[in-house]
């Protein structure tokens, strides 16, 4: 079994600058960018929701994976700081 949490866990800005949430898994990365991701579709969103469903069965590294939702996080405008 693979190791699904992240050395630190990323920030993400929810509907405003004011509203915060801490993604520190893969498994917390896919419940995100399936539930409460700003836009669906996009090569970004799909390598992160790809990469992050590998990690977690094990087929790639958790901290490709979470390269991956950093990058799609960046370009959707969510990622905090």
């Amino acid at each position: 079994m693979s190791v699904d949490l992240w050395d630190k866990p990323i920030e993400l800005m929810m509907d405003s600058a004011d509203h915060f949430r801490c993604v520190g898994s893969n498994r917390e990365a896919v419940a995100f960018l399936m539930t409460s991701w700003p836009t669906k579709g996009g090569k970004s969103f799909s390598v992160a929701r790809r990469a992050c469903l590998q990690a977690l069965d094990g087929k790639m590294a958790t901290a490709k994976a979470k390269h991956a939702f950093v990058h799609a996080a960046r370009e959707a405008g969510i990622l905090r700081g």
